[in-house]
């Protein structure tokens, strides 16, 4: 991997630190050679601090280390994006990013849909919405629409129409996501499982 130090004065490029995870922007820092060579050694990111004029581990007094999971250049060579595994807060004010975001999982459209759920949820205005119905009507409908949506699927699996197949999946998608939440759940909770699970870690 070529790196350009040499492309500012001060030898520094831009570091951008993601969750290798949830995908969430951690905080930027700048790394020199030296720097970037320490980080692959020690598999903790470090940086060269302008600020005290060295180089600078990330949680090396508050423990909140970065462990390194893989490091990728841009196009033009002179920025670096690091995928990590924060060890606590990222901040030193204390939050979970150096924007003061939960350093939390988003799955896009997905992740809105749950919003828009829990919404329906606390709204429970069961005239306006087929959610909030469902919600009123307790976990043994809504377990009951899952399991008829999951059948339709299995049904829809066997034919070779991939429309109805793939609307049928939507509608179980979309109401398993009422019954997870139904049962105090997301999508993550499912998520954290299923990477439990991974044997390949």
């Amino acid at each position: 991997m070529t790196i350009d130090f040499n492309k500012n004065k001060d030898g520094l490029v831009p570091a951008i630190i993601q969750d290798a995870n949830t995908k969430q922007v951690l905080m930027l820092g700048y790394m020199n050679e030296e720097a970037y060579q320490k980080t692959l050694d020690t598999r903790l990111v470090t940086f060269f601090s302008r600020s005290k004029n060295r180089l600078w581990t990330k949680g090396e007094e508050s423990g909140n280390t970065l462990d390194l999971v893989d490091i990728k250049v841009d196009c033009d060579h002179d920025t670096l994006l690091v995928y990590a595994h924060p060890n606590g807060p990222t901040c030193h004010k204390g939050t979970d990013t150096c924007w003061s975001e939960k350093n939390e999982p988003s799955f896009g459209f997905i992740s809105s849909l749950e919003h828009t759920i829990h919404q329906r949820k606390t709204e429970a205005n069961s005239e306006k919405s087929y959610v909030a119905s469902l919600f009123e009507k307790g976990v043994n409908k809504i377990a009951q629409k899952v399991g008829e949506e999951a059948v339709e699927v299995v049904i829809e699996a066997k034919d070779n129409n991939d429309d109805l197949f793939l609307n049928e999946s939507a509608d179980l998608l979309f109401h398993y996501l009422i019954l997870l939440q139904q049962k105090g759940f997301q999508l993550k909770d499912i998520v954290k499982v299923l990477e439990n699970r991974d044997k390949s870690k």
